[in-house]
């Protein structure tokens, strides 16, 4: 009989999670246009393009290097992923899919014994798990605001990737 720790199958189930999240995320993306991607409610909102930037440079920022340099890179100029340059939905999915490569890559190759190590996140040391925990709230965050805003565009003609109202 093999035995699981709690360690790795929470690793393992993490990966499934964020695995969920990318997809869910695709399955709205793919139903908007290249213009749709750009659209904002209003100045102060962020388009769906920005969003996918800014979950890139979070992700270049944080999992590159994770275990030995601050996960607030100095390369990263986070006030530029939130100006909507018009790129092509081409660019946008390439980056939003670099920046899970580098997630992916850096989570499947922890173990069991790294989640109680020590990483820095804006200069505060914290744990794996918790700066996994902080990554999973915040795409879930940005997720929800992917999907809200493709509805919004969308409106009727907006395919239900959960399920569906009296279902």
């Amino acid at each position: 009989m093999i035995l699981i720790t709690f360690e790795k199958e929470y690793l393992t189930t993490i990966i499934e999670q964020f695995k969920h999240f990318k997809e869910r995320a695709e399955k709205g993306i793919e139903q908007l246009s290249e213009m749709d991607l750009h659209w904002k409610s209003n100045e102060e909102s962020n388009s769906i393009a920005i969003i996918i930037k800014h979950l890139s440079g979070n992700m270049h920022s944080r999992w590159v290097d994770f275990l030995t340099a601050d996960g607030e890179k100095a390369y990263r100029n986070r006030d530029l992923e939130f100006v909507d340059r018009n790129e092509s939905k081409k660019h946008l999915m390439q980056i939003w899919e670099d920046g899970w490569k580098l997630l992916f890559h850096t989570i499947g190759n922890l173990n069991g014994e790294d989640l109680n190590r020590k990483v820095t996140l804006r200069g505060k040391s914290i744990s794996v798990l918790q700066a996994i925990q902080t990554e999973v709230v915040h795409i879930s965050y940005h997720l929800g605001q992917i999907l809200y805003i493709g509805k919004q565009i969308k409106g009727k003609e907006w395919i239900i990737l959960s399920i569906p109202k009296n279902k």
